[in-house]
């Protein structure tokens, strides 16, 4: 398969693996794939309860039938996060990182922690985070959302005491999309005919009062709102009559309902057009190979125990990718030269001018791959070039 500038990935792969003990691990074949992009990413990231049928729409965003597995069956398919790369539909110059992660709630996992972290992970990673669930958004799918609640334990943006303040985080997350599958009521709030967003914004409304319960009412909704102030909703009809859904990936489009294909256009387009090129603090363009760096930063973080500090992560991409830029400047200079003492001898003359030549594509060549060199610390490492 071609990367870089046109990527094929035939099927997704395990990104984020868990081992027998149930650790996180990142997979080295998945970074690989992720490392020859040097592209921009937009990156969409699913979460949800298992069998929520949350692999058919991210399918659906790869242009394909398959790919993701379905679970039809009572057990959770997908484990860990599975990624798929493809070009990016409508943004020339750009990929697609669809990311679909492990089915939230599944009894079978020992450590009652691991469903945060994967969701942590989904947030840390995205630049549009889809939450899919079934039925309405009543008090129920909000509670099962509560891993909302626990993101400040297991995300800072600073390593320092400080309080931080919720305007912070939402510097780095992800604009948000409530999906809700099979939604059968009519969408009125009064009786009145009402939008799918108004639909959300009603169910995330805070009661009034200081009493435990309306407390614990408001936590999650508080939490929503204020972490992803872009906030989105979808609600889709039941695709097909019941005994058919268990086998949504190999129906036709005959065989699934108008309004739930309508709905899942509407979906694939908004996600082309409107999800954002994933950027890091201070407007920062991640490419492929910088979320590379991202995956293994958190994953080793949030495996270890530790929280990951986000501006720490981004001082980490930095080292590693300001390194390897002055590698790739020393590299294009140097091979330069080499070629020129075939040329010897030379005037003294012609060796400055083509000194010059080389330290200038080599400076242009570490500028394309520097990453938030603001102190100018590795250009430094450039001027040190030999100009004899």
């Amino acid at each position: 398969p071609g990367f870089g500038r046109h990527l094929t990935m035939q099927s997704p792969v395990c990104l984020i693996d868990n081992d027998v003990d149930g650790k996180l691990f990142v997979k080295e074949s998945a970074l690989q794939i992720l490392q020859k992009i040097e592209q921009p990413v937009v990156v969409v990231a699913v979460v949800g309860l298992y069998r929520t049928g949350k692999s058919y729409l991210m399918n659906r965003l790869a242009g394909k039938q398959t790919g993701f597995e379905l679970g039809s069956t009572i057990e959770s398919k997908t484990k860990g996060i599975w990624m798929w790369c493809v070009p990016h539909p409508t943004k020339a110059g750009t990929t697609l990182v669809l990311l679909d992660t492990e089915g939230l709630g599944d009894v079978d996992k020992g450590d009652s922690k691991h469903d945060t972290k994967i969701f942590c992970l989904a947030v840390l990673l995205s630049s549009t985070l889809v939450n899919n669930s079934q039925g309405t958004i009543d008090n129920k799918a909000i509670e099962e959302l509560q891993y909302v609640t626990e993101l400040t334990e297991y995300i800072k943006v600073k390593s320092s005491d400080d309080d931080e303040d919720d305007t912070e985080f939402v510097k780095f997350f992800p604009s948000f999309i409530w999906v809700v599958r099979d939604f059968t009521l009519e969408q009125k709030i009064k009786g009145k005919s009402v939008t799918e967003d108004q639909y959300l914004e009603f169910a995330l409304k805070l009661k009034s009062g200081n009493s435990r319960p309306v407390k614990e009412f408001n936590l999650p909704r508080e939490c929503i709102r204020n972490y992803f102030p872009s906030r989105k909703c979808f609600t889709f009809p039941f695709p097909t009559t019941s005994e058919k859904v268990s086998r949504l990936e190999s129906l036709d489009s005959a065989d699934l309902s108008f309004e739930f294909l309508e709905v899942t256009d509407r979906f694939c387009k908004f996600i082309f057009d409107k999800s954002e090129i994933k950027k890091l603090k201070d407007g920062y363009i991640v490419t492929g190979r910088v979320l590379c760096q991202l995956v293994k930063t958190y994953v080793d973080t949030i495996s270890s125990g530790q929280v990951p500090f986000l501006e720490n992560a981004v001082l980490t991409v930095s080292v590693i990718e300001n390194e390897s830029a002055v590698k790739e400047g020393l590299q294009v200079y140097q091979s330069g030269m080499e070629k020129l003492k075939d040329s010897f001898p030379l005037e003294l003359r012609d060796v400055c001018a083509e000194h010059q030549r080389l330290s200038s594509i080599a400076t242009q060549t570490f500028m394309g791959r520097s990453f938030k060199d603001s102190e100018g610390t590795y250009t430094k490492c450039l001027e040190v070039m030999p100009s004899k």
